[in-house]
């Protein structure tokens, strides 16, 4: 060491007498003695460059760049190479090096080095190194062809996997241009047959061209949890018509999600179209419960009644439809169904069932025309004492029919001639009414009825009543006119009709009061999110809407999601993260805040890997807030290509906000008072004990919207009496059989209460007085055969109706007094006006008994 010292010494010596080649040959020798010494290496260089030696000054540099890249010197070796780059003097070997260090810091520079490496790479043989810089070129530009040469070079060097995926994303790419990338994905396929992203989308290509049996082999030799994987699977069993496995694949999916439902009509369809009816009202059966418990019972039974109409020669099917009708007490649907099973089984000669089918239709619907008809088809084929226990029914019915004809004829005319001559309003405000009573409990066939006689009697009235237009669009009645105009002129002056007004803008006032009224009618915080999701979902035709409710700085407590056609439902783990993520900016935000391009949020840069999973590129928050703390939020997201939402979006969607808070308040808190509401067990009445709490708890929820609350209270007879006639047990037990029957057929949301031994007294939410007596016809038609002890005939009851003063000027302690003072008042007098009669008594403002604040 002390020799190269003294070298080096000297040629410092030597550079400040400016013998500057002496000064060089110390440094020389400095480096043969000691190769590591790069302080000696850049002297020298820096002589080299000095003297104009080219070559020994590219050598040196050369030599810099290489120990800097050994020892992890990064900038120091950046810095020699921009050296070498001024010298041109740059090989192949350098530049690759170069590049792997600036990829991170400058990619445009390394993929254009990357790029200028490869080929000389290749015409040198060295295969992997080549391989290494389009793996590199591709990172930095996943170009189609970058992707293909990599594809390439992979499979040349076995590299299978490499391969496959260069040639997934190359078909991806396909796909995303319209084209077909099916061959791409075969390849992919062939190459790494253990990708699950790569077996998913050669047999999504399999299935799309026909070949679903060859798309089960692909599927059947892996086991993903992904609910694309179990879509997928039912689809190719489905298409090759392999129902026995598909049963249980499209079960497993619709526990997962309802959206599944459309495959549980192909399971059922494929049995019927294999004449197994058998098997697909089994299959149905299955399913059916899990319809009931989800709340879509609906849909299922919209969805099994188009199959059977496909289907129609299918007895087993029809008569299991007629079954879901009559569990769901849809009548007129009932009727129809069983006059179909009818004709079926007379055609079969089955007249024993053709009669039991007419028999029921009789007793569910005497008025339908044509059972005449019918029952003469019967004469001589069924036993004498069957036919005439039918005959007896339908012509005691004909009979009836004929005396309300003739007079309901001089009324209708009355009516019509009080509608033209007087142009008196309270006829179609009446007959509007009672429509949107039918509609409310599902009797269209009746409310289509009073529509067809408004349309007879005030034709284009819904040009200028908003109201009647939205009762023709619910109930789905098309109003027909001789002179099928659609509107007014063209430059008449005359407003345009509602029913061309647009129906779907966001801020259609009657649409949103349409949503924020269904949300405040469910019964539970779980139908008050899944009504919220589905209703703005539809309305703002977003891609997805979420509903959650979660504290800041906590994990989600509930959450629901609807999605639009083709679009998966989001991954739970994913929705975990973003409902936080979009609350904490909702926060800082202090209200409804929206990121156009979700994905390059600077904002949202901790959950960007969950929107780009699940292709989300627009967000729109809008937080849920009680009083001042956030309880959760809507989110609205829009995938497959940017949406700019409006401020108008935010501001109605705050408006749908506010009445989700106070949806969810009201569904705990009549949650927690039935909970700790004692219920009969036998009957599912509530104990007297309950009433005034139940009915408060109703009294303060509709408070702040006015909502109308009505109290039925219905007497079946003397309680003395009856107990001394036949025994208080055998009341009881015939109260209790009643109690089954009257908490079978009102609403969820609707609470009956054992007022006395043979007293129910029901609370009536969202309804008023007038509503209510269509709501007492009902219960007089299902109690019908239900009899007390000690009768033969069907039960009689006499009823009291008193609607709330549901204003916020009175206490709501006050209006639950005066109520059920009313309530009681009206029951005697309808007990003493006789019969089977029900009497309504209004509040008398005057001598009410209501306290003011």
């Amino acid at each position: 060491m002390s020799e190269i010292t003294k070298r080096l010494e000297r040629a410092d010596k030597y550079l400040q007498k400016g013998k500057l080649l002496l000064a060089l040959e110390e440094l020389r020798l400095v480096l043969r003695e000691d190769p590591g010494n790069d302080f000696a290496r850049q002297r020298a260089a820096d002589l080299a460059t000095s003297l104009g030696d080219h070559s020994a000054a590219v050598g040196y540099v050369g030599e810099l760049f290489d120990h800097a890249v050994e020892q992890n010197r990064g900038t120091d070796a950046i810095s020699q190479y921009k050296k070498l780059q001024r010298m041109g003097a740059v090989d192949t070997e350098r530049t690759f090096k170069y590049a792997q260090l600036i990829e991170k810091s400058n990619s445009r520079e390394a993929l254009e080095c990357f790029r200028t490496c490869f080929e000389p790479l290749l015409s040198k043989g060295r295969k992997g190194d080549a391989l290494l810089a389009i793996k590199k070129m591709v990172l930095l530009d996943a170009s189609a062809e970058n992707l293909q040469r990599e594809a390439e070079l992979a499979e040349e060097l076995g590299d299978r996997e490499s391969a496959a995926n260069c040639l997934f994303q190359l078909g991806k790419m396909e796909e995303n241009a319209s084209r077909d990338g099916a061959q791409l994905f075969e390849r992919a396929y062939e190459l790494d047959p253990r990708n699950p992203g790569i077996v998913l989308e050669h047999a999504r290509c399999l299935v799309r061209s026909q070949y679903a049996a060859d798309a089960v082999k692909v599927l059947q030799g892996h086991a993903m949890a992904a609910p694309e994987y179990t879509e997928l699977l039912a689809q190719a069993y489905l298409m090759s018509n392999q129902i026995g496995p598909a049963e249980p694949v499209v079960s497993r999916l619709y526990d997962q999600s309802e959206n599944a439902l459309h495959l549980v009509g192909e399971v059922i369809n494929a049995y019927c179209r294999n004449q197994s009816a058998v098997d697909a009202v089994r299959y149905a059966r299955s399913v059916e419960s899990r319809a009931k418990a989800r709340g879509t019972f609906r849909e299922f039974l919209t969805l099994v009644r188009e199959i059977s109409d496909k289907f129609p020669s299918e007895l087993e099917l029809l008569e299991y439809v007629a079954q879901l009708y009559n569990s769901s007490n849809r009548e007129h649907e009932y009727c129809a169904a069983l006059l179909k099973l009818f004709e079926l089984y007379y055609a079969q000669r089955n007249f024993l069932k053709a009669a039991d089918c007419l028999d029921r239709a009789s007793e569910v619907d005497a008025y339908e025309p044509g059972h005449e008809e019918r029952l003469a088809m019967l004469r001589g084929k069924i036993d004498a004492n069957r036919y005439n226990v039918i005959e007896n029914r339908i012509s005691t019915v004909a009979r009836k029919t004929t005396k309300l004809a003739e007079e309901e004829e001089p009324a209708e005319a009355l009516e019509e001639e009080t509608a033209q001559n007087n142009g008196e309003p309270t006829v179609l405000e009446d007959l509007m009414l009672q429509a949107e009573i039918f509609l409310q409990y599902s009797m269209r066939s009746k409310a289509v009825e009073r529509l067809e006689r408004i349309n007879k009697l005030f034709p284009h009235e819904e040009e200028q009543r908003e109201k009647l237009a939205q009762l023709y669009f619910a109930a789905g009645f098309v109003p027909k006119y001789e002179d099928t105009r659609s509107g007014a002129p063209a430059g008449s002056g005359e407003r345009p009709t509602v029913a061309a007004a647009n129906e779907n803008a966001v801020d259609n006032f009657a649409r949103v009061t349409e949503i924020t009224r269904n949300i405040s009618r469910q019964s539970s915080v779980k139908a008050v999110l899944f009504a919220t999701v589905n209703d703005v979902g539809r309305h703002w035709n977003v891609s997805r809407c979420v509903a959650g409710l979660c504290s800041p700085g906590k994990p989600p407590s509930a959450a629901m999601e609807y999605c639009a056609t083709g679009v998966t439902k989001s991954d739970v783990m994913g929705l975990a993260k973003l409902l936080p993520a979009l609350q904490a900016q909702t926060v800082k935000a202090n209200g409804p805040i929206a990121f156009d391009r979700a994905q390059s949020a600077q904002q949202l840069e901790s959950v960007r890997p969950v929107l780009v999973s699940q292709k989300i590129d627009s967000v729109l928050t809008v937080p849920l807030i009680d009083g001042d703390e956030p309880i959760g939020l809507i989110i609205l997201e829009q995938c497959g290509g940017t949406r700019v939402f409006r401020n108008v979006d935010e501001v109605v969607l705050n408006t749908i906000a506010e009445q989700v808070v106070q949806a969810v308040n009201n569904a705990r808190l009549r949650s927690l008072v039935k909970n700790m509401a004692v219920t009969d067990e036998n009957s599912g009445l509530l104990r007297r004990s309950s009433y005034l709490d139940v009915l408060l708890a109703e009294v303060q929820r509709g408070l702040p919207q006015r909502a109308p609350v009505c109290l039925l209270l219905m007497n079946f007879g003397s309680a003395s009496a009856l107990v001394k006639e036949v025994g208080e047990e055998r009341v009881d037990e015939a109260m209790r059989e009643i109690g089954q029957v009257v908490t079978a057929n009102i609403r969820q949301n609707d609470i009956a209460v054992r007022y006395d031994l043979t007293s129910i007294v029901l609370v009536l939410s969202d309804t008023s007085d007038k509503n209510a007596f269509f709501v007492l016809e009902k219960l007089r038609k299902v109690l019908g055969n239900s009899r007390m002890p000690g009768r033969n005939d069907p039960v009689t009851f006499k009823t009291g109706i008193a609607e709330l003063v549901m204003q916020p000027k009175f206490n709501a302690v006050d209006i639950v007094t005066e109520g059920i003072n009313r309530v009681e008042a009206a029951l005697e007098t309808a007990k003493h006006e006789g019969g089977d009669g029900a009497h309504a008594m209004a509040a008398n403002y005057e001598s009410s008994t209501v306290g003011a604040y």
